[in-house]
């Protein structure tokens, strides 16, 4: 994941398209040098992919952990490349690297703690160095100052708060001496794709079932150079219910907007921080609020998507305290409001400049972050209102209704839930809504 301004979308972008920049590789012109002829796509189809899905769906809220070397120096994940540290340099880190024990079970906890149904932690980072036990560098925690395989007692600690496990893992490597080399010499570009496969397959066979498989950063190869169809069918025959990402460049189960929420026909789930920063930075203090991490996953819901909220714990694992605060509050809040996101539908109402909307079949459910007063209107709203209430004490609320707008009085003058108050509004129909803010046939006076 990337920090600056030169954003890992931006290296993504260049490095897909198959930009000048990049060397080809001798052959990769062909279209069938590194795949196997006649072997189907590595994508599933649509139905076994919504079979796959149902879980992720339902779970919506998910916890992504950047943990690594760069946890140590407390500035960014980024450091190694954009402060221009030399491997060697680098290295040094790893004698410095020993995290507290079983971390992950303080991670675990505050995860089910803030209503988050799944977990997503970097096993390698963009610096090259493992958090688990492998047999292809001791450029790895247990061979360094941890001694011990992190990455099984993060998977250890998740399934304790019965989270689902996934697995981050950064492709590009600057670490790895064919890393970069890989993009303009054969050979280099063999023995790092051979590097690669063999890292994802010791942790698609080393930790039992694995839900989700997160890569990042295809550079310096395009997704054939990587043999990445290979690398899938290698994955899916290891793990044959897992779900994987769209960052070899290769569609795959799911996009990953990043730092921002867009929503998109197929699967889709916005990975974002909170505050600016993925990895542990000591100096960044711009936190997002309760209220804001709340309004993004009440619009990924409404949109159809998950929400990926990332944690950057310190060098020993430790969690920074205001993500322990936020995500607190955020727990409060999902502690009652929780089964409305789980259990959401795509919602086509939208227009409001103080709400947000899920539903449920008929039931349009407006979550309020900005508490309007006593009374609260909904314009454009197509079915009939049949009773309003607020959620969850169900006590009943006072409606009326014509063409342009339904109308919720007597209400409280302030606001019940100060991250967001939810009026339960079960109508005739499923909600939709006249998105048209000016109407011709409306009738105006004194213009």
């Amino acid at each position: 994941m990337k920090t600056s301004s030169l954003t890992r979308r931006s290296v993504l972008k260049t490095a897909g398209s198959g930009a000048a920049l990049l060397p080809a590789v001798a052959g990769a012109q062909s279209g069938s040098a590194y795949a196997p002829a006649g072997l189907p796509p590595t994508t599933s189809t649509v139905e076994d992919r919504d079979r796959r899905e149902q879980w992720w769906h339902e779970a919506r809220f998910g916890m992504f952990i950047h943990f690594g070397l760069y946890s140590v120096l407390g500035r960014h994940e980024w450091a190694m490349e954009q402060e221009g540290i030399p491997v060697a340099e680098y290295e040094q880190l790893a004698k410095r690297f020993n995290p507290q024990p079983h971390a992950a079970r303080a991670w675990a906890k505050l995860a089910k703690r803030a209503g988050m149904k799944y977990m997503v932690m970097t096993t390698k980072h963009h610096e090259g160095f493992c958090l688990f036990d492998t047999k292809l560098t001791d450029y790895c925690a247990p061979k360094q100052a941890a001694g011990r395989d992190l990455v099984a007692e993060y998977v250890e600690a998740a399934r304790g708060q019965g989270m689902r496990v996934g697995f981050y893992y950064s492709l590009m490597d600057w670490h790895h001496p064919d890393g970069a080399r890989c993009r303009d010499d054969e050979a280099a570009r063999r023995r790092f794709v051979d590097y690669t496969h063999g890292l994802v397959r010791e942790l698609c066979t080393n930790y039992g079932n694995i839900d989700i498989l997160w890569y990042d950063v295809n550079w310096p190869l395009k997704p054939q150079q990587w043999e990445a169809e290979k690398l899938n069918r290698m994955v899916r025959q290891l793990q044959p219910d897992i779900l994987i990402n769209n960052r070899t460049g290769l569609p795959e189960d799911f996009t990953t907007p990043e730092q921002r929420i867009e929503a998109s026909k197929t699967p889709w789930e916005a990975c974002m921080t909170m505050n600016d920063s993925w990895g542990y930075n000591r100096a960044d203090d711009n936190w997002k609020s309760p209220k804001t991490i709340v309004r993004n996953l009440l619009t990924c819901t409404r949109d159809g998507g998950n929400y990926l909220l990332n944690i950057g714990p310190t060098g020993d694992g430790a969690i920074p305290t205001p993500s322990v605060e936020i995500l607190t509050a955020v727990g409060r809040w999902m502690d009652v409001h929780g089964d409305l996101i789980h259990h959401a539908e795509i919602c086509e109402v939208k227009r409001s400049d103080f709400a947000l909307f899920t539903r449920r079949g008929n039931t349009l459910f407006i979550h309020a972050y900005f508490w309007p007063g006593e009374t609260l209107s909904v314009g454009g709203l197509q079915q009939k209102v049949v009773s309003a209430k607020l959620f969850p004490t169900g006590e009943s609320v006072k409606f009326d209704q014509d063409r342009w707008r339904a109308r919720f009085a007597g209400l409280p003058g302030g606001p019940p839930d100060p991250i967001a108050t939810v009026l339960a509004v079960e109508l005739d129909a499923a909600p939709t809504q006249n998105q048209v803010a000016i109407r011709e046939n409306r009738e105006r006076t004194h213009v």
